[in-house]
């Protein structure tokens, strides 16, 4: 007995052996070679098994499960399982483990799950336990946040992952959609409910004593801004408990009530200097990303849940404070901001608040989060995914090899090669978007035309004089599209109405002063002035260029009889405006987004304004401060020796490099500096220096600007610093508007 004891051990040290040595090798193995080895190690694993095995870990208390486990081999994992049935919920409380890689659990999970609907069900009910135990663990202010966080959301991905690929699982949203368990497969989130519950009792009762102390104030926000950690007494907040028996009653309220021993463990915050929001925005903001992920992944593609949104829009005010508390939450744990518009107008305004480099980071994080696992081993380049183009007509070439290509391969890796050379890689790549920059601008294309000073691209309204002018329009965008996606910067600037174009912005009549100044200075000083009784006789009509003929086109229904008057001139402004910036050329705009959506979602790309793009794509153009200095022009009482004006060029040199460029923008309309430098900067009539004007000085009035003539209207401040807030104020609304603050 003792001796066949001591074979059977010497079988399993054998398979642990082969285990280890198969997985470290997983990576080196083609496809076919790998569902080998998981059919031998299947095999073997069911020959010692049926021999009496014993399940043994190694020295280092690893088993053989564990390896398989680590190495996805899902086959190996169902064969231990039918011999030692407990080893399915240590599977199930791996998805707990962060030490083990959450693809490889997948992978181990989706093959469990095919193997019958019941075993699917169960897989799934169970992993629903697990998360709501996890939940429930995150919701306990006395738990450890970061640890209970990343445990709770990676077994949601786990089991929406494994819900969306169970056997024959249904597409067409019917059995998926959020219908209150009412079949089978929708049966498994009901251990999920209690969760559910949980979160939406905390939301009702914060919100509840948030109206308890709002008074007389109309934002519920300002409540977050009391002295943190103390009462009107300026005695310190105690904790307090989750929703439970008896909570209710020990909410902490500002009140010094609440229980001091109402948990134990180590706490997320000090309970003296953190209030309600402070200690469980996080948490509960964790959870309603747990939420929404299953609430989506019982959806077809595209789709928002409708229990979610009503969701979001009965605890909007909750989850606004959270954000205005503590805006990393929106990067962190709102990610359904991105996928549904409805409620991504409802944060807008606090997303845009948000500093450029944190957009960024969440831009890049989302755009590529469909792609491959970065760990994995990186393939060498398939010869049929290389763009091969030629060096005498790249831009034909690479429009024709582009449009042929698989764009999903595109997202995740471009290769380039001229036609009959040998130089690959990304030093290659950066030549071709470099090289293709300045051919989609070129004339012979007739794609775009120049802007009024020279320094930005504007598309062609009569671009259809080339025939495959459209086709070409879509290309451009693929390839500003392929750049964002990668990185890479392109040397052109397109014009602010352009940008604008791009990201859905209605544009305004400054912006016409890009393609004709003129024409923009009569739009102003018709807003300006009292037309009443000038005999214009304008009307809601106007002549222009339709496909080489002029043409009388009205503004709106029956606009050659309706008059142009004081009450409705803004209107008329507005609708020429778009006339002449977007009707004019919107078969181009739609055929370039048509482009540049392949690569870049929309919901994504309107997290930036025009200015914010234009350094994404092109990247930081320099501004020389003394040569600006030296073409500056002074007017209305300043004098280059003023102390206003000495404190302007001092806080000039003091700001960021995006701070100057903002402020070239403001007052130019353009972020570019011409060739040439400030000396050549145009205005309405031609060359126009930098001018500053003076303003008289009251409390909060903000710096103007009129770009026709590139003047900006700096009020006569008292100090500096006065002078630096008013102006970076001013800098980072000003494409709003606001002339106060």
């Amino acid at each position: 007995m003792d001796g066949q004891n001591y074979s059977m051990t010497l079988y399993n040290t054998s398979v642990t052996s082969m285990l280890r040595m198969r997985w470290d090798r997983q990576h080196c193995m083609w496809p076919a070679r790998m569902v080998t080895r998981r059919h031998g190690q299947r095999d073997t694993a069911q020959i010692l098994l049926l021999r009496g095995a014993k399940y043994l870990s190694d020295k280092n208390g690893v088993t053989p499960l564990d390896l398989c486990v680590q190495g996805g081999y899902g086959e190996t994992c169902e064969v231990l399982i039918q011999y030692h049935p407990r080893l399915f919920q240590t599977i199930i409380q791996m998805t707990q483990n962060e030490d083990l890689r959450e693809n490889m659990l997948r992978q181990v999970l989706e093959h469990l799950s095919q193997q019958s609907e019941s075993q699917y069900l169960k897989i799934l009910t169970s992993l629903a336990e697990v998360a709501t135990t996890n939940g429930h663990k995150l919701l306990s202010l006395s738990s450890n946040y970061d640890a209970q966080m990343k445990s709770l959301l990676r077994i949601v991905r786990i089991f929406c992952h494994v819900f969306r690929i169970g056997p024959s699982s249904p597409s067409n949203g019917i059995d998926l959609g959020y219908n209150g368990n009412k079949t089978p497969r929708s049966q498994v989130f009901k251990p999920l409910e209690l969760l559910w519950h949980s979160l939406d009792e905390w939301l009702v009762l914060i919100a509840t004593e948030l109206m308890k102390n709002k008074k007389d104030s109309t934002d519920i926000a300002s409540i977050l801004l009391k002295q943190k950690g103390q009462d009107q007494d300026g005695t310190s907040i105690p904790p307090f408990e989750p929703p439970g028996p008896g909570s209710y009653e020990n909410l902490s309220t500002g009140t010094g009530e609440s229980k001091p021993d109402a948990f134990g463990g180590k706490q997320e915050a000090s309970a003296d200097c953190q209030d309600v929001i402070s200690m469980t925005a996080n948490r509960l903001s964790a959870v309603i990303q747990a939420f929404y992920m299953c609430c989506s992944c019982q959806m077809p593609p595209g789709m928002t849940s409708p229990r979610f949104i009503e969701f979001v829009c009965k605890h909007d005010e909750v989850l606004k404070c959270f954000v205005n508390r503590n805006p990393k939450i929106i990067f962190d744990h709102f990610h359904f901001l991105l996928e549904c518009p409805e409620l991504m107008s409802r944060f807008m305004h606090i997303i845009k608040a948000q500093p450029f480099k944190d957009r960024c980071e969440w831009f890049y994080e989302h755009l590529h989060s469909g792609q491959p696992d970065s760990d994995m081993v990186h393939r060498p380049v398939n010869e049929n995914d290389i763009l091969l183009v030629h060096r005498d007509s790249i831009f034909r070439s690479s429009c024709e090899v582009v449009s042929k290509a698989n764009c999903a391969k595109l997202k995740q890796g471009i290769a380039v090669r001229f036609h009959g050379e040998e130089g690959m890689g990304q030093g290659v790549v950066r030549e071709w978007f470099d090289i293709l920059s300045n051919e989609i601008v070129n004339p012979d294309y007739a794609l775009f035309t120049q802007s009024a000073d020279g320094t930005t691209f504007q598309p062609n309204s009569n671009s259809y004089v080339n025939p495959d002018h459209l086709n070409y329009f879509r290309f451009a965008g693929q390839i500003l599209g392929l750049a964002l996606n990668h990185r890479q910067l392109v040397n052109i600037y397109f014009t602010r109405s352009f940008y604008k174009h791009i990201l859905g912005i209605p544009v305004n009549y400054q912006d016409v002063a890009s393609i004709d100044p003129e024409y923009a200075k009569n739009l102003q000083w018709i807003l300006d002035n009292d037309i009443s009784d000038l005999g214009l006789e304008l009307t809601f009509s106007v002549e222009t260029d339709v496909f080489g003929a002029m043409e009388e086109v009205p503004l709106k229904p029956g606009g050659g009889s309706i008059l142009v008057t004081q009450n409705n001139k803004a209107e008329y402004v507005q609708l020429v405006t778009e006339l002449r910036m977007t009707r004019a050329i919107q078969p181009q705009i739609n055929a370039f987004l048509q482009g540049f959506h392949m690569f870049i979602p929309p919901s994504l790309i309107q997290l930036f304004d025009e200015y914010e793009l234009e350094l994404l794509l092109s990247g930081m153009p320099e501004i020389d401060v003394s040569d600006w200095i030296r073409n500056t022009e002074y007017t209305s009482g300043y004098e280059r020796e003023d102390p206003v004006i000495q404190w302007f060029w001092e806080v000039v040199e003091d700001i960021t490099p995006e701070e100057r460029v903002l402020l070239l923008q403001f007052v130019t309309g353009s972020s570019r500096v011409p060739h040439g430098g400030f000396a050549n900067i145009m205005g309405g009539s031609g060359l126009q220096n930098f001018t500053i004007a003076a303003v008289p000085y009251t409390p909060n009035l903000l710096p103007t600007s009129s770009t026709c003539i590139n003047m900006l209207k700096l009020p006569e401040y008292p100090s500096k610093e006065i002078l630096k807030d008013r102006l970076l104020v001013a800098l980072h609304c000003g494409s709003y508007g606001y002339t106060m603050a």
